[in-house]
């Protein structure tokens, strides 16, 4: 197929580039900055500049496309609100597709997006599927509950250089998965008929608490957590003010993501109906487990060699003889 791919320079777009350019797709991604994403192009993709909230870029953008897969959300520090990215930027996109004669749309959205409408994304997020299924577009919507790469910042560089890890008591467990085998769904929907407009969670292999990952990340690494605790009533204080700073306002509404937090209930979905219908094998997921292990195992690695060098060079400078005056 000849693909879009919106969103290519997240951490979840490039990861679905990738794999759409091993599986032999034509990929074409539509980006902000094309100086960001000189990667894309040494990869195989062509790239061509275009934005979400400038609907008269989108038409040249799918000129020849057959299918889009959209992985662009709004950034926390961004410029431009969620409303303004994952509302009107997606129904722009989507109408476009419309107009293009798009035949296939693979949308992510996030796992039990309808139980939450007073939080923003998640009530976009539901609003968007809707807008979609409406469209008339031959579509599959992908709901993942959460990446792992995102644990690394969170979890395991603060655990490495002895900083704070802050979470909160009541957070509820959620099912990671690697962007690379979300990825793997989002190309097979591409490929397989049986995924046309439906609906389908895509997590990991259990859902993890916030103390398991950081008991994990212990273990792995061979250092113990500085564990700073953060009330939810607190987060919910942050949000509050954040709302009178225009600045704050995509702050105030990631912050939302407390009530999420608040009910406890885990975020994951049984996914014994979902794999034969991707005919993807549930043992090629990698686990949190495994993920986490390969992560350490290279930065442990990279620290011995880095003292073996300052080792090296302390000897060398000790046994270079003093120049006679």
């Amino acid at each position: 197929m000849n693909l879009l791919v919106v969103g290519a320079t997240g951490t979840l777009g490039r990861q679905v580039v990738r794999r759409a350019l091993d599986q032999g797709h034509q990929v074409r991604c539509m980006v902000r900055s094309p100086r960001k994403a000189t990667f894309l192009k040494e990869w195989g993709a062509e790239v061509v500049q275009g934005d979400l909230c400038e609907p008269q870029t989108l038409p040249p953008a799918l000129e020849g496309i057959t299918a889009i897969v959209d992985a662009a959300t709004s950034r926390p520090t961004g410029p431009l609100t969620i409303k303004q990215v994952d509302w009107d930027g997606k129904v722009a996109l989507i109408q476009a597709a419309v107009a293009a004669g798009v035949e296939r749309f693979v949308f992510f959205s996030i796992l039990n997006c309808e139980k939450f409408p007073r939080v923003p994304l998640m009530e976009i997020k539901r609003c968007t599927e809707v807008f979609l299924a409406e469209s008339g577009l031959n579509y599959t919507i992908l709901q993942p509950a959460g990446f792992m790469q995102g644990l690394i910042m969170q979890y395991a560089v603060p655990i490495l250089e002895g900083q704070a890890v802050w979470i909160t008591g009541e957070a509820a467990p959620t099912a990671y998965m690697d962007t690379q085998d979300i990825a793997k769904f989002a190309v097979r929907a591409l490929e397989v008929p049986e995924t046309g407009n439906k609906t389908f969670p895509v997590v990991g292999t259990r859902a993890w608490r916030a103390d398991e990952i950081i008991n994990l990340c212990e273990r792995l690494s061979g250092k113990d957590a500085r564990i700073a605790r953060l009330p939810l009533n607190f987060l919910r204080a942050m949000r509050q003010i954040t709302r009178f700073f225009q600045w704050g306002w995509n702050i105030a509404d990631r912050l939302a993501f407390t009530e999420v937090i608040a009910t406890g209930k885990p975020m994951t979905a049984s996914m014994d109906e979902v794999y034969p219908v991707f005919g993807l094998d549930p043992k090629e997921i990698t686990t949190l487990e495994a993920y986490l292990q390969e992560y350490f195992s290279r930065i442990m690695k990279k620290l011995r060699e880095i003292d073996y060098e300052k080792s090296k060079a302390k000897k060398k400078k000790k046994k270079t003889p003093m120049k006679q005056p």
